[in-house]
């Protein structure tokens, strides 16, 4: 089942939105506080995002820009704005597609199952991925899921980043500068805790598949992943 992800800020709009795409066999995950988008986004790992301009605090310009940096799965603006610069503003900031409040649902679902299609059906593109594979573990870091045994698990764009780091290096250790470095583009205005919360967030994912203890702090140096999952396998 595909999860939509909602973010509006009008209670009757998103749920006029969620009732008719739960009716057509959706997920759908609505947004309630929108200082922390990213946070739903990266605990539901949506297949497609609503997004609505006109936010509180930070608009749908600077969310789409967030997501961007870490997904390529579409986004759709829903707005009242119906300037033409609105909509050139949309899609210079990452959205791929963008409706007119008030709107017809049935519009709205056709131009989510368009973009679906494109992103993961029968346009997606056909180029072949890499798949990386240590001891059973399968990372696809295009299609940025990582599978163990018969279990699958979706993952952001950090996080598939440093998962292949890790898988990279092994057994060598990842320093904590490369994997600055590969992550973000200026290390000089990241705060000293994200990669922390990054690796956090790694664990869990290992944890999903049944693998605990996949992440290995080397102090001083960094991190490396550690197989103990197939040295449990062999005994």
């Amino acid at each position: 089942m595909q999860t939509i992800m909602i973010v509006e800020d009008d209670p009757k709009i998103a749920e006029h939105l969620q009732v008719y795409m739960d009716k057509y066999g959706f997920r759908t995950v609505k947004v309630t506080d929108f200082q922390a988008v990213m946070d739903a986004f990266h605990e539901h790992s949506p297949h497609l995002v609503l997004l609505d301009i006109n936010l509180p605090r930070y608009d749908g310009y600077y969310w789409c820009r967030q997501i961007r940096k870490e997904s390529i799965c579409p986004v759709i603006f829903i707005s009242a704005r119906v300037g033409e610069m609105d909509q050139v503003m949309a899609l210079e900031n990452g959205g791929d597609d963008f409706i007119t409040k008030p709107f017809s649902p049935e519009v709205v679902m056709a131009k989510i199952r368009s973009q679906l299609r494109r992103a993961y059906g029968e346009y997606a593109s056909k180029a072949e991925e890499r798949v990386l594979e240590r001891d059973g573990l399968k990372l696809f870091p295009e299609r940025l899921e990582m599978g163990f045994d018969t279990q699958t698990v979706s993952l952001s764009r950090k996080e598939a980043d440093i998962i292949e780091s890790l898988m990279e290096r092994y057994p060598r250790v990842a320093g904590r500068e490369d994997l600055l470095e590969k992550l973000w583009d200026d290390q000089a205005y990241v705060d000293e805790n994200t990669l922390n919360v990054n690796i956090t967030r790694v664990r869990k994912k290992f944890q999903q598949l049944g693998i605990p203890d996949a992440v290995e702090t080397v102090r001083g140096a960094g991190y490396r992943l550690n197989v103990t999952w197939a040295i449990e396998g062999e005994k």
